[in-house]
């Protein structure tokens, strides 16, 4: 299992259109993505609704989960939270 940590840029956290972007682009990696927040479990990132559970408000910090050889899946989904999806 390999994991990447994340500190979220948009404004409205991983809400609404930013969380749909992220959901999307989890979805479409070759390999299931979990992602969670201190204090709560990991939820599939690829489903808008458990990614909306999280919480996750603008300047947290989020941690991604894969198997191993998604390297390069989870840097793209990091480049992309880290990334203000509401502008």
């Amino acid at each position: 299992m390999i994991t990447r940590t994340a500190v979220v840029a948009s404004k409205t956290g991983l809400h609404a259109r930013p969380a749909a972007l992220f959901a999307k682009a989890s979805a479409a990696s070759p390999v299931p993505v979990t992602i969670s927040i201190d204090g709560k479990d990991p939820v599939a990132a690829g489903s808008l609704l458990q990614v909306m559970t999280l919480g996750v408000k603008q300047g947290d910090k989020v941690t991604l989960h894969a198997e191993d050889g998604a390297d390069a899946a989870l840097d793209e989904l990091v480049k992309l939270l880290e990334t203000d999806l509401d502008a």
